[in-house]
C-alpha cells in the first residue's frame, strides 16, 4: 500500500519515549537499574494523516504526572517536510519497582520531568 504499517505508530511513541528520558539524563537502562519501571497501562493513538515509506518523520514529546505513581507522554509525530501531523496521542505508564508495584516516582524522576505534584 506505500504507507507505513499503522501498528508502527507505538514503536515510534516508544522511541520518542525513550529519547526524552535519554534529553532529560535519564536511559531507560539507567532507571531499571535504580529499580524503577515505567510499564504501560494505557495507550490512545489518533491517526491524522498517512505516513508514506521513506518520509522523514519527528516526534514532539512531554511529561506530565497525573497521578501518584503515573507518568504520561503526550506525543505528536509530524512528517518533517510539510509539517502535517501524521499521529497523536499518549501513553500512560505506570511508577513501579522490579517487581510491580506501584511506587511513588523518586525524586530524581520528579525533578528531571520538573514536576512537584507528589503533594
Amino acid at each position: 500500500m506505500g504507507a507505513a504499517y499503522n501498528s508502527r505508530a507505538l514503536e515510534w511513541f516508544e522511541c520518542a519515549r525513550g529519547e526524552l528520558l535519554r534529553s532529560v539524563g535519564l536511559p531507560y537502562g539507567w532507571m531499571e537499574q535504580q529499580g524503577t519501571h515505567l510499564p504501560v497501562v494505557e495507550a490512545h493513538l489518533e491517526y491524522r494523516s498517512r505516513a508514506e515509506f521513506d518520509d522523514e518523520l519527528e516526534t514532539i514529546t512531554t511529561a506530565t504526572m497525573p497521578g501518584k505513581a503515573s507518568v504520561r507522554f503526550d506525543i505528536r509525530v509530524i512528517d518533517a517536510a510539510s509539517g502535517r501531523e501524521v499521529i497523536c496521542g499518549y501513553t500512560l505508564h505506570a511508577v513501579t519497582d522490579k517487581s510491580g508495584k506501584c511506587i511513588r516516582p523518586p525524586k530524581w524522576l520528579v525533578d528531571a520531568l520538573g514536576h512537584d505534584d507528589r503533594a
